[in-house]
């Protein structure tokens, strides 16, 4: 049986994913979103497909959205670009930080295994009511303190893992806290191969990345968008240094392109496709070789974003 990831249109072999995004945001759409963040409201289907078709020009072949569950994701959506640009999306179950939810949102409310099962059944049936499923879950911490709503998503996250085999993508706030959610993967007995850390490179200390790259954790660095004016960009650095130190197995990138501002389609700069266009050459001119660039562009994210098929097959009883 070969690798599969699942697609918002269906699962895919691995081996197809081509050039990817781990870190995306293609559309952001709630009442909080446009009324508390308007810099991040994003909830043009067609400004989209314009994007993502830049990105694909570009040579990208697969973009991972990582708008969870109830935070502004939609399902129709992300399904309709795909079908427009021909890029893979994979979509996220999970929650965002609790600025993205009302304190009286049932998500907010419920317990990690009624959670767990509205995750599951995003993977496993369609998210929002539609055959379009997700194909990874999201947690979140704010810090270095791991607070109750954090530990009570940790757990419906292990739940879902383990039911559906799928992976899992961590928001580190500000870069913050790796060290800690590690401690609560091992506690909850989640296998930390199967789990990328995102946003790390906001905090660019070289210890800090060797400890958390030793765990045998993965990490998305996706802070290029906003260093794309400076010669020598801390991340790009970052990268080298943990490349140089053995980890190149264990990284990959993405945009973290929420804001309106880096979209080309909206007036902003330098956009999503810059990633592969332009970082990569500013990466080759640091001595990273394309061997290099494949795999931390594709070789990685096609393990990574591999479902689990033995868990996978444990749902099928469930």
């Amino acid at each position: 049986m070969p690798n599969l990831v699942r697609t918002v249109l269906g699962d895919i072999p691995a081996n197809q994913l081509g050039v990817t995004y781990m870190h995306e945001h293609l559309i952001i759409d709630s009442p909080i979103v446009s009324r508390d963040f308007p810099h991040i409201h994003l909830p043009s289907e067609a400004e989209a497909i314009e994007e993502v078709n830049l990105c694909r020009r570009a040579g990208v072949q697969t973009l991972v959205d990582c708008m969870p569950t109830g935070s502004g994701r939609s399902a129709l959506k992300l399904a309709a670009i795909s079908k427009a640009t021909g890029v893979n999306i994979v979509a996220t179950a999970g929650l965002h930080t609790d600025r993205y939810y009302l304190p009286t949102d049932e998500l907010e409310t419920m317990d990690a295994e009624d959670l767990a099962q509205v995750f599951i059944k995003d993977i496993q049936v369609g998210m929002e009511g539609t055959e379009f499923k997700a194909g990874q879950l999201k947690v979140v911490t704010s810090g270095h303190v791991i607070k109750d709503r954090d530990k009570r998503l940790f757990e419906a996250v292990a739940i879902a893992h383990q039911i559906t085999g799928a992976p899992i993508i961590s928001h580190c706030e500000h870069g913050t806290g790796a060290l800690e959610q590690i401690d609560l993967f091992n506690t909850l007995h989640i296998p930390v191969h199967k789990v990328t850390l995102s946003h790390t490179d906001k905090e660019n200390d070289i210890g800090y990345h060797k400890e958390i790259l030793a765990s045998g954790i993965n990490v998305e660095y996706d802070q290029s968008l906003r260093q794309s004016d400076q010669d020598a960009p801390p991340s790009a650095l970052l990268m080298k240094a943990m490349i140089d130190a053995g980890f190149i197995d264990q990284i990959m990138l993405g945009t973290d392109g929420a804001r309106r501002s880096l979209w080309n389609s909206l007036g902003g700069s330098p956009g999503l496709a810059w990633l592969y266009s332009g970082w990569s050459k500013k990466l080759i001119e640091l001595g990273l070789t394309q061997g290099q660039l494949d795999k931390v562009f594709i070789d990685n994210p096609a393990r990574t974003l591999t479902l689990d098929v033995q868990s996978s097959e444990k749902s099928r009883g469930h």
